[in-house]
């Protein structure tokens, strides 16, 4: 069981190991690098979680990634996966879209394992499609 699913499970889960782990998974050279990347995807990840997704996943983040959920006003219609990647990468400086596609899977993919999958999941209905990917999940097509 990793630190973060170990966490999750007693909802001890606190920001340092959320940036460890997210350090882990983009193999950022430091720390601070991170960080500074966790605030930023979270923060913009803010603007398109609503509902009582939002509330329940501000709920299971540790205190300093849930203000940035919470601090970002909801946006009327989320954007595309492809338009979220892109506002990250200019809120990122030096990102292009591929190096901002990372950054964004690099923290969302260690999501699942914080917050669990059936809370990820309700997000993920509420988002665009595309966004699954981004998560480190499958993105399964409705049956026709």
């Amino acid at each position: 069981m990793s630190a973060l699913s170990a966490e999750r499970a007693t909802g001890t889960a606190r920001w340092s190991d959320l940036v460890d782990a997210v350090r882990d998974a983009g193999q950022y050279a430091s720390t601070a690098e991170a960080e500074q990347v966790a605030r930023v995807v979270l923060s913009a990840l803010g603007g398109h979680v609503i509902g009582d997704e939002r509330v329940d996943l501000a709920r299971a983040l540790p205190e300093e990634a849930a203000r940035l959920v919470a601090s970002r006003i909801p946006l009327n219609k989320p954007l595309a996966a492809p338009e979220f990647v892109e506002s990250v990468a200019g809120r990122i400086e030096g990102a292009t879209p591929a190096t901002a596609r990372w950054h964004v899977s690099s923290v969302l993919s260690v999501l699942p394992k914080l917050v669990g999958d059936e809370l990820v999941d309700r997000v993920l209905a509420r988002l665009p499609s595309g966004y699954a990917l981004l998560f480190g999940k499958a993105e399964l097509a409705p049956a026709a």
